[in-house]
């Protein structure tokens, strides 16, 4: 297994400097909570974008670096806003992995329980992953990408 980072709001950092959240071009978060589940797994850094700026050729870095690994089960972190148009891409070029979504709508550096849960979910989903296929896991959910969704009223998933 290994985990590719493409930055979102999971691994976001206040910036007193510009005053704002930005994401950093590290993975020091997934990082944090890898150690803390006691666990050794490659963590790859690919893109270091919020989701909303994600272009075709930020998820086609992706099917690379998923294509480039030897790996049979792939987590990607992953902004929630784009995580579903990403994930179709993903499924559309690549058949013979399990690939599992993640991501989070509060940054691990203001709240890491949910970062932390749904990453540990997503790591579960990969370990045991017996079938291939795109998934999402989030907010205690894990389901192929087509039938889950980001609530945006509610600011959950949900299965469809």
């Amino acid at each position: 297994m290994i985990i590719l980072n493409t930055g979102g709001t999971f691994n976001k950092i206040y910036d007193p400097i510009a005053g704002k959240l930005i994401v950093p071009k590290h993975n020091s978060s997934i990082e944090e909570i890898v150690k803390a589940l006691h666990l050794t797994i490659p963590i790859e850094g690919l893109i270091f974008k919020d989701s909303l700026e994600f272009e075709e050729s930020d998820r086609a870095a992706l099917v690379d670096a998923i294509e480039k690994s030897r790996e049979q089960s792939i987590v990607v972190v992953h902004g929630t806003d784009t995580m579903d148009k990403s994930a179709a891409y993903v499924a559309q070029r690549i058949e013979d992995r399990c690939i599992v979504f993640t991501g989070a709508m509060v940054p691990y550096s203001i709240d890491k329980a949910e970062a932390s849960a749904n990453l540990t979910l997503a790591i579960a989903k990969a370990m045991h992953c017996p079938s291939r296929g795109v998934f999402i896991a989030m907010h205690g959910l894990v389901a192929e990408h087509t039938k889950i969704f980001k609530d945006r009223e509610r600011g959950v998933f949900c299965l469809k």
